[in-house]
């Protein structure tokens, strides 16, 4: 397979990911008629999917530009190199890499819920948003 035709398909996958966890922080009815459980449940893993997705574009993007890195730490830190990340993101990055790790080990609703309340803020869609759209404009050049 051509390496530029893995990397549109990890992209694709990329932005499946990001509008099905937009569709879910950003929908103001989903209280209406699931539980609070089952939205933190469905948040955390759409959160989950689109960090993988992303930091598996970056590491595909990054590999077409002549850079292996391995993990996502290693990807965020190149891509905030090479501008795909914006300053003001690159903190909450840190934090989506902890909260990340977190989630495969979260065993209660207390802890569930406190990565909840990071994901659903402004600052993660709008950094995920932000990459998706550097990533975008890069790939339709």
């Amino acid at each position: 397979m051509e390496k530029g035709q893995k990397l549109q398909r990890t992209f694709e996958k990329f932005e499946k990911a990001f509008r099905k966890f937009e569709e879910v922080i950003k929908s103001p009815y989903l209280f209406e008629f699931l539980s609070e459980e089952l939205i933190i449940e469905i948040s955390t893993k759409r959160f989950e999917y689109t960090f993988e997705s992303l930091w598996k574009t970056l590491k595909e993007f990054l590999r077409s530009e002549g850079i292996i890195c391995s993990t996502p730490l290693q990807c965020f830190r190149e891509a905030f190199k090479r501008g795909l990340i914006k300053e003001e993101d690159e903190s909450i990055f840190g934090e989506m890499i902890e909260k990340r790790n977190r989630i495969v080990h979260i065993y209660g609703f207390e802890e569930a819920k406190d990565i909840y309340e990071f994901i659903k803020k402004g600052e993660v869609w709008s950094a995920f948003k932000n990459v998706y759209e550097k990533l975008k404009e890069n790939l339709n050049k």
